[in-house]
């Protein structure tokens, strides 16, 4: 018996001792274990929309602003990389999900499993970390936060569009604008520019209203698009002052064209690019052009060559050196020197005239001065006429102003007085005039009457005097009050006193 309790401790004892080393080896084994090598994954941990736990540097990815959710943070940091991370109200129904970088050189991979109301996310990036890498990371991280900051703070609305047309990222402006659009809304799916991708697709920008929630007023943004990969980056600029000053504009351009459509005189505005961009009705009647080919917008040289077919402008002498004349006339006008008559054949005459505008528009005149040449010609003959009926009178005759300006003398008052008024350069007056007379006759103090009555208002009553003239002898001066506030003076020599039909006339 004692033999067999002695083999059953011996035995237990070394079964005691083998487990022991057993034990004893397992302990030590991950401390003489190589150590893994760093993979550089990140963890995240969240409950419902709120980051429960994470690692430094995943937490480092999170872009966090005013009334954003923890997860909505997340995606405006990684929307860009992985663009179909689902949104917050998407999170529910999410299991699990593995998503690649967009970009072809990134071996990241997210990870995402979610079990009732926890959601972890895992991203792997087996990229190894050397010193090198580490100080690239560095600076491009510094690199990053400056281009987020300026992006984030940019005073013009910013926002990023995935592959799903969705809102993945936006910036402080655009959350403004959508916060004055829609009241208090963070909503990063709801839309403040509403447009087609088709409307922005090949352009450079296009014009987009957006109706204020706040004032009920309409303010203009230039959106304009561009792709990076299968994500598309919009840019927003308040383009109202520009609208306004078009509006602006075009009430000013009607008000002129309403102005303008009720002038007699042809006008024709050309740009700087030399392209007719205003006429009214008046140049349609002068010119005889039709109205569809000025709505055209022909350029000037067109233009002064459908004048000149439509025989509306002198005819050239030559035909060779017609485009360097209207590229002449062109030049004079741009510096507003060009003043012509146009003598046509129909017997019409145009007063042509080209003045300069701004910004390098020039505008052309045409007036048609016909009746007014008939006029002047007819008065001018008319003039003539009597001119040369009074020369053939005997009698010296002159007549002045109520200003005392002399307005008219015949032949015999030149012969007389040896005076010839049309050839001074000044108005001569009846002092000046008197000054003459005395120096030709005797004294006399009816000068001093005969001043004051040429220069005397009010009613007048004729009157004459005998004056002695040096030359022809005793002379009779006759004053007689005229139309107008106007006096006639005739001198008549004594022996022609009974044959003078002017006194007869008197």
């Amino acid at each position: 018996m004692a033999i067999v309790e002695l083999i059953v401790v011996v035995g237990s004892a070394l079964c005691a001792a083998a487990v022991g080393l057993v034990l004893l080896r397992r302990t030590e084994l991950p401390a003489t274990s190589p150590t893994p090598p760093d993979t550089g994954s990140m963890s995240l941990l969240f409950e419902g929309v709120d980051l429960h736990h994470a690692t430094p540097e995943a937490e480092m990815t999170l872009q966090r602003h005013g009334g954003k959710t923890d997860w909505q943070a997340l995606q405006s940091g990684l929307g860009a990389r992985f663009p179909r991370l689902p949104g917050q109200e998407d999170l529910p129904d999410t299991g699990t999900l593995t998503l690649q970088a967009t970009k072809q050189d990134d071996a990241a991979v997210l990870r995402l499993h979610r079990e009732a109301d926890m959601t972890r996310v895992e991203i792997q990036d087996d990229t190894p970390a050397d010193p090198t890498t580490q100080h690239k990371l560095s600076v491009l991280q510094f690199e990053l936060d400056t281009l987020r900051l300026a992006a984030t703070e940019a005073p013009y609305p910013i926002w990023l569009v995935d592959d799903a047309k969705k809102i993945c990222w936006r910036n402080s402006a655009y959350m403004s604008l959508q916060a004055a659009v829609h009241g208090n809304d963070d909503d990063a799916l709801t839309e403040v520019f509403h447009f087609t991708p088709n409307d922005v697709t090949g352009k450079t920008s296009v014009r987009v209203p957006v109706k204020m929630d706040r004032n009920g007023t309409t303010e203009w943004y230039n959106v304009t698009a561009t792709e990076a990969g299968a994500s598309t980056v919009f840019h927003a600029v308040d383009i109202n002052a520009v609208i306004h000053a078009e509006v602006a504009q075009r009430n000013f351009v009607q008000t002129l064209a309403k102005t303008f459509a009720q002038l007699s005189i042809g006008l024709a505005i050309f740009d700087r690019n030399g392209q007719l961009a205003l006429f009214n009705p008046a140049l349609v009647d002068l010119t005889s052009l039709p109205a569809e080919f000025l709505s055209g917008r022909p350029d000037m040289l067109s233009f002064f060559d459908r004048l000149r077919d439509n025989r509306v402008m002198p005819e050239p002498k030559n035909y060779g050196s017609w485009r360097h004349e209207i590229s002449e006339m062109i030049n004079a006008a741009s510096h507003g020197s060009y003043h012509e008559t146009w003598n046509l054949d129909t017997g019409h005459t145009y007063r042509v005239s080209g003045r300069p505008h701004p910004d390098g528009a020039i505008a052309f005149l045409i007036e048609d001065i016909t009746a007014e040449i008939s006029l002047t010609r007819n008065f001018r003959a008319e003039l003539e006429l009597g001119q040369s009926l009074m020369d053939t009178f005997e009698d010296a005759l002159v007549v002045f102003s109520s200003a005392g300006v002399l307005t008219f003398c015949n032949a015999a008052y030149r012969d007389m007085w040896k005076l010839d008024p049309d050839k001074s350069f000044a108005d001569v007056t009846i002092v000046d005039s008197l000054r003459a007379w005395q120096e030709k006759c005797a004294p006399d103090p009816a000068w001093g009457d005969i001043r004051d009555y040429v220069m005397k208002c009010g009613e007048r009553a004729a009157w004459d005097v005998d004056l002695k003239h040096q030359d022809a002898g005793q002379i009779r001066a006759q004053v007689s009050p005229i139309a107008s506030g106007a006096t006639l003076i005739r001198f008549t020599a004594c022996e022609h006193i009974l044959a003078s039909p002017i006194t007869e006339m008197t």
